[in-house]
C-alpha cells in the first residue's frame, strides 16, 4: 500500500520560526517561518515520497479536555506577534504546494492526526507522522513511525525517527502504556499535573512491575519508594482525569483525502508577494510546466 505523510502543524511552524533567524519581507512582514516550512515540506516529500501530505492544524477550544481540566494548556504564552502574521501564509502556502490543510473548531488537532493515522493504518498504509509532541508515542508501533524534527536547542540532531523500540528506549515504556505514564508523571506542555517528585525512572518502573494506571492504583500500598504511597492513593482521581486527558481520542471519522497536485501558479505568486526568491526559484524548477511562468 501506499505512506502517508501527517504533519503537526503548529508543532513544526513553531520550530521553523525559532531555528531560523530573523528574516523579513522588504515591508518589515516577518517570513522566517515561512522560509523553514517550504524548505522542511519540500525536503519530507523529497525524502518520503509519500502518497499524500496531511497538515493538521488546531483552531483552538479542546472542549473534551477543557471540560474535564479547564486549566488544560492555560499555561502556555500566546503566539509570538511575528508568527500569528505568517500563519495565514503558512496555510495558503500548504495549500498551493499541493497539501491538504486540516482542521476543525473545538477538536485538537492532535486527536484528529491521531485518528487519520490509525485509520489509514488500519487500511494498511504506512503512516510518517511529523512532530515531537510526545503525545503521539502512544500510537506508535506496526505502520506508524514518528519523524522527530530538529529540536530548536540542539539542532545538529537532525530529524530521527522513532519506532515502537525507539519509544521504550526514549520513555522507558512501551508505547501502550504512554498515556498512563504521562497521567503519572504529568505533562508541563498541557498544564497537566502529575504526582508530586514522580520523575520518568519511578513511572517507568512502576508500570513496568504492575502494568496500567489501574494496576498501580491498586498496589498504591505496595510502591517504592513509600514515601510515595500516601500521595498516589490520594491522588487517584486526579490521576484518572490525567489519563483521560493524556489518552488520545481515536473516534474521530477518517478524512475523505487523495493526493493532490500543486497550484503551481498559486505557488509562484505567493513566493513572488512573500519576496522568498530562493524558494520561488526552487518552485520554477519542481513545478515548470505545470503553469505559465509569472
Amino acid at each position: 500500500m501506499a505512506k502517508w505523510l501527517l504533519v503537526d502543524g503548529f508543532n513544526l511552524v513553531y520550530r521553523c520560526f525559532f531555528a531560523i533567524p530573523e528574516l523579513t519581507r522588504s515591508d518589515g512582514l516577518p517570513t522566517n517561518a515561512l522560509h523553514g516550512w517550504v524548505k522542511s515540506l519540500w525536503m519530507l516529500t523529497d525524502q518520503e515520497k509519500p502518497e499524500g501530505t496531511l497538515v493538521f492544524f488546531d483552531l483552538g477550544g479542546a472542549q473534551d479536555r477543557l471540560a474535564l481540566h479547564p486549566e488544560y494548556k492555560a499555561q502556555r504564552e500566546e503566539m509570538p506577534e511575528a508568527m500569528v502574521k505568517q500563519l495565514p501564509y503558512v496555510k495558503a502556502l500548504t495549500r498551493a504546494m499541493g497539501f491538504i490543510g486540516v482542521e476543525q473548531d473545538g477538536v485538537e488537532s492532535d486527536d484528529l492526526l491521531a485518528s487519520e493515522a490509525v485509520a489509514l493504518a488500519k487500511q494498511g498504509h504506512d503512516v510518517l507522522i511529523v512532530s515531537s509532541d510526545k503525545d503521539f508515542a502512544q500510537i506508535v508501533g506496526g505502520r506508524i513511525t514518528i519523524m522527530l524534527p530538529p529540536p530548536s536547542a540542539n539542532p545538529k540532531l537532525g530529524w530521527r525517527r522513532l519506532d515502537a523500540a525507539g519509544v521504550t528506549e526514549k520513555f522507558g515504556v512501551p508505547p501502550a502504556q504512554i498515556a498512563d505514564y504521562l497521567a503519572l508523571v504529568g505533562d508541563t506542555s498541557d498544564n497537566i499535573p502529575g504526582i508530586s517528585g514522580v520523575g520518568p525512572k519511578t513511572a517507568s518502573k512502576w508500570l513496568a512491575e504492575f502494568g496500567g494506571l489501574e494496576a498501580v492504583l491498586a498496589h498504591a500500598g505496595e510502591l517504592k519508594p513509600e514515601r510515595f504511597r500516601e500521595a498516589v492513593a490520594a491522588g487517584a482521581d486526579t490521576l484518572r482525569r490525567n489519563l483521560k486527558l493524556t489518552t488520545l481520542n481515536l473516534s474521530h471519522p477518517p478524512i475523505a483525502a487523495g493526493k493532490t497536485a500543486p497550484q503551481a501558479g498559486e505557488l509562484f505568486h505567493l513566493l513572488g508577494e512573500l519576496e522568498m526568491r530562493s524558494s520561488l526559484a526552487e518552485a520554477r524548477a519542481r513545478y515548470s510546466g505545470q503553469a505559465e511562468l509569472f
